[in-house]
């Protein structure tokens, strides 16, 4: 599959609803630069280790002017026990359409990658962990994506992971887009 979003080109424009139904749109109309992210599934245990670094950081992201919005390849029923709380917008995805449109790819080494194992294995050592019950919807091979969109549509920078905890970290957020 070849990658449909790239640095210095336009973003398809988005406009769908968060969990909760609340109208989302990208571009931001209220100006600011958004970050999206694609993660994996309901529950992961990876995305949420990763995820709570983004909430203990929102109140940074957001004075830096970024508007969070995270895709899971999950229903909204199967995200709000899980996200229903987060800070910012979350966006269920069970058809993985947004994931298709926007290039964010699936792979085998999203959870062979020796360079994902640390994360999954802190990530499932957390007491407050979630509780998989089976196959997790759109299956467990999801990579991750992070889409740095300005608010003229423009594509700041993107950046397709190779493995499951192959992302952009609150600090690298904050500098690609102090720098876009």
């Amino acid at each position: 599959m070849s990658r449909a979003i790239v640095s210095g080109g336009m973003f398809p424009a988005l406009s769908t609803q968060n969990i909760h139904g609340v109208v989302v749109s990208i571009p931001d109309r209220q100006g600011r630069v958004t970050h999206l992210q694609f993660r994996r599934f309901a529950g992961c245990p990876v995305c949420n280790l990763h995820l709570q670094s983004f909430i203990a950081r929102h109140a940074e992201i957001e004075q830096a002017g970024i508007k969070e919005v995270v895709v899971f390849h999950s229903s909204d029923k199967e995200l709000l026990p899980y996200q229903g709380r987060f800070p910012f917008d979350v966006i269920g995805d069970p058809d993985k359409a947004l994931y298709r449109k926007y290039g964010v790819e699936t792979s085998i080494l999203a959870i062979l990658n020796p360079l994902a194992w640390p994360a999954s294995i802190r990530g499932n050592l957390r007491k407050d962990k979630p509780v998989l019950k089976g196959m997790p919807n759109g299956g467990l091979l999801g990579l991750p994506a992070d889409i740095l969109v300005a608010p003229d549509g423009r594509v700041n920078a993107v950046h397709y992971g190779r493995h499951a905890y192959d992302q952009w970290e609150v600090d690298e957020l904050l500098t690609r887009a102090a720098i876009s």
